[in-house]
């Protein structure tokens, strides 16, 4: 039986990206046990595990400009690691607002969603999270085909909820979700010029 050469290299660069994203949760689940999230810990939960959602899905954005800029392909390897925790995030947000700041009153859950825009947003982005998640594996690539790419260009609309979901709910202080609008548009002009850049290159050719 031939073995599998494993690359020690990207091993333990995934290993890193594991433990980057998991320190988060870990950070916030400790804090929790200790007592030291403040006068409001749900409050701060619900902040916390939807920040880095929103964090987490930009970088995963980040990926494909980066490997224009870098002119490598290693920034690709990583865009469905993640990409997934991204989800796992924005699945604790949810999850915290559902349980936590719900409490017993799940039923209510229908009403936010309709009265309360953010909420709206929020939950949209979360929905149509799920499809990609579900979706990112290779077998579902070589199932869907020129599908998958259509399917997984959802990613640039959820960036958006994802800002104007954070943006909403802050209401007064807006620097930091506008903080992120600008990463977000900035991603969104690296891709643009770039692709602008290889259609002139193809009128030439």
């Amino acid at each position: 039986m031939v073995l599998k050469r494993i690359d020690w290299t990207w091993f333990s660069l995934k290993f890193a990206a594991h433990v980057l994203a998991l320190f988060p949760v870990s950070l916030l689940v400790y804090q929790a046990l200790n007592n030291q999230l403040g006068a409001d810990p749900v409050a701060e939960l619900t902040r916390g595990t939807g920040e880095w959602a929103l964090r987490l899905l930009l970088l995963s954005l980040a990926m494909t400009p980066l490997r224009l800029i870098l002119k490598k392909s290693w920034p690709i390897r990583f865009r469905r690691l993640i990409g997934l925790y991204a989800f796992f995030y924005a699945c604790l947000h949810f999850s915290v607002y559902l349980f936590l700041d719900l409490g017993s009153y799940w039923s209510q859950i229908g009403a936010d969603i309709i009265k309360r825009p953010f909420i709206t947003v929020g939950f949209t982005a979360w929905l149509l999270l799920i499809p990609l998640a579900v979706t990112s594996n290779q077998w579902m690539m070589r199932k869907l085909k020129k599908n998958w790419l259509k399917l997984h260009k959802l990613v640039y609309v959820i960036g958006i909820l994802g800002v104007v979901h954070y943006y909403w709910l802050v209401k007064s202080d807006v620097r930091e979700p506008l903080m992120y609008a600008g990463i977000l548009l900035l991603l969104f002009g690296i891709r643009f010029w770039y692709r602008v850049k290889a259609s002139k290159q193809l009128r030439k050719v």
